[in-house]
């Protein structure tokens, strides 16, 4: 592994790119990173980046969005079937039917979405930004949230709102029950259980803290407990490890892997900046309306 991270690197500088990794990648995709985190924080690093190549490890809609907000680069991602579940739930012949239905309704999109709805959205959220993000809307306009249910009802409930939910959901995080998390809190007395809003109310009830994967790795460096339970795909644990050495952190399931996260390694990487392919590319017609929701979520 060590002689294919260096040629990463080698080739990394013959192509002036940089690379982002989602939290939930494998370790030694991380480590192989320039920056990791999480949509919220990789929406944004995106914006910034200076270099002429974006290599993207994680899954097709977070290179997508990339590709969205920088036209001018070549975004590249190490293998595009790493899909994302969620996001194929709706599409956006679904999402203007729904709209149809709801005549001057907002339409919001968590950003797990696919170009084609972000470009029939007002506005985009993450998990990280989405409360602040839904609190500014008009009061009094009916909203749409597409496509996670557990994100836009998690939401809903701390702004005292009422949206229509499209009935999209992840499914690693549809995995994880309250039963297991109980059985988490009995295995480490004591512990602060954090888990993501993509788990099912029940879930979040039973938790300490509801936050997206940059909200648990600040959580982490902040909190005085030296033991966690993190309740979301187990990639996280590799950066909270390696960024809090003096804290243990414990899954609630170890079960909880996302198998298109780990379809990037660093073979695949190698060979992606070699041939600089694939590369993500956007329509011209849906990456200018797509990126008019984007640009909206980071305007607030």
């Amino acid at each position: 592994m060590t002689d294919i991270a260096e040629e990463i690197k080698v080739l990394k500088a013959q192509r002036g790119a940089i690379i982002l990794a989602h939290n939930y990648e494998r370790p030694e995709v991380q480590d192989a990173a320039d920056f990791t985190g999480d949509s919220l924080e990789l929406a944004r690093k995106a914006t910034q980046v200076d270099a002429d190549v974006i290599l993207f490890c994680g899954v097709y809609f977070m290179a997508e969005t990339a590709a969205i907000l920088n036209p001018g680069k070549t975004v590249l991602i190490p293998d595009e079937t790493a899909g994302c579940p969620m996001a194929d739930m709706i599409t956006g012949g679904q999402l203007r039917a729904l709209k149809a239905e709801h005549p001057g309704a907002l339409a919001v999109c968590y950003v797990n979405s696919t170009a084609e709805v972000k470009a029939e959205c007002d506005i985009c959220v993450t998990s990280g930004n989405a409360e602040r993000v839904m609190a500014s809307l008009p009061k009094g306009r009916e909203v749409l949230f597409v496509p996670d249910q557990h994100l836009g009802g998690y939401i809903a409930g701390r702004l005292g709102e009422t949206y229509v939910l499209w009935p999209g959901y992840c499914p690693t995080h549809a995995r994880l029950t309250a039963a297991r998390v109980a059985a988490a809190k009995a295995e480490h007395p004591g512990a602060p259980v954090l888990v993501h809003p993509e788990c099912a109310r029940d879930v979040r009830d039973v938790a300490d803290q509801c936050l997206s994967t940059g909200g648990m790795c600040a959580y982490a460096r902040s909190s005085q407990a030296k033991e966690i339970i993190v309740g979301t795909e187990v990639g996280i644990l590799h950066r909270l490890r390696r960024e809090n050495p003096g804290k243990t952190f414990h899954p609630v399931d170890p079960a909880m892997v996302c198998p298109n996260m780990k379809k990037v390694t660093l073979e695949k990487m190698r060979d992606t900046l070699r041939d600089m392919s694939p590369r993500v590319t956007v329509s011209e017609d849906v990456a200018v309306r797509a990126r008019r929701a984007i640009d909206a979520m980071l305007a607030v």
